[in-house]
């Protein structure tokens, strides 16, 4: 017997919320618990620039358009060039990201996909290891993980990217 073919998705462009923002309909200690722990992580010396192209790059993996939005709009206000910005996704096919900038990235990739049996090689470690102290390591791995809880929530209750405040 065959099965039914799937309902087709409208991708006309517009999304409605599932519900509110998971971080404020779940109470109201959730959202100041999360923006601390966002506060902490910056407090780990690694630099905002890092800091906001891994959570970029991490938000494009995993789809999450509010995401992208808003990381692509911190490094614009920060001062980030078009091109940097615009290439994150192409990182490594592009002249613009210095070398500690690719072993971020590399790193932030491989924590945010962890697939196979060693998803985060001794190679991408060792190159990561050569430009960060374990601080700004953990730094790394915070912002990754604690960015992936954020492509947990918003996608999958469906918030809409929101226009940047000028």
């Amino acid at each position: 017997m065959a099965q039914a073919a799937p309902a087709a998705l409208d991708f006309g462009g517009t999304m409605t919320a599932r519900i509110p923002n998971p971080a404020i309909a779940a109470g109201p200690d959730v959202l100041p618990a999360l923006l601390s722990v966002a506060e902490a992580v910056k407090k780990t010396g690694l630099p905002e620039t890092t800091l906001n192209l891994v959570y970029l790059r991490a938000s494009q993996i995993n789809g999450s358009s509010w995401n992208v939005n808003k990381h692509s709009s911190d490094l614009k206000a920060a001062g980030e060039s078009d091109e940097r910005i615009h290439t994150v996704a192409s990182w490594r096919d592009t002249p613009f990201f210095t070398p500690e900038e690719r072993a971020a990235l590399a790193l932030a990739e491989a924590a945010t996909l962890l697939a196979g049996p060693d998803p985060v090689s001794d190679e991408v470690w060792a190159e990561a290891a050569k430009y960060y102290n374990d601080q700004e390591l953990a730094g790394i791995l915070l912002a990754t993980g604690f960015n992936n809880l954020w492509h947990r929530l918003m996608p999958t209750t469906r918030q809409p990217a929101q226009p940047v405040a000028g």
